[in-house]
């Protein structure tokens, strides 16, 4: 079995600001990031499709201490984002002082703004992309 949309390949078109899912052709799961079946009936038949980068917020940290390599990064805030079509993904919060938010967040309405490549560290297979979000209206 193959992958239909490797994590490479997900990366690759985040850096180009397009947030790719996969659709399942059995019953109509979308999951992002990448995973060889459906989460939801294990199906294979699955194909790659484009997301809109919206959705809300349902959790959140903020992070003081950033981790090795990415010390200019701190504070920064990580969220969990359940997309409009339904998988949660996780990003970075731009546009907002990371010392001001609070469980206010919780809920608000974000949409993809960016995309943040990460450098890899010695844990790691190399560098990483992840999708900026900044909350709407």
């Amino acid at each position: 079995m193959e992958y239909k949309l490797t994590f490479k390949e997900y990366s690759e078109a985040l850096k180009e600001n397009r947030l790719l899912g996969l659709i399942c052709r059995q019953c109509g799961t979308v999951t992002s990031p990448p995973k060889m079946v459906c989460g939801n009936c294990a199906g294979t038949d699955m194909e790659i499709t484009e997301l809109a980068g919206e959705g809300k917020i349902q959790t959140f940290t903020s992070n003081n201490v950033a981790a090795e390599g990415r010390e200019d990064e701190a504070p920064y805030v990580v969220l969990l984002v359940e997309l409009d079509e339904g998988p949660w993904v996780m990003g970075n919060l731009v546009g907002i002082d990371p010392a001001a938010v609070g469980m206010e967040l919780i809920g608000q309405k974000v949409s993809m703004d960016g995309n943040k490549v990460f450098p890899g560290d010695r844990y790691s297979d190399g560098e990483s992309t992840r999708p900026l979000f900044r909350l709407q209206g």
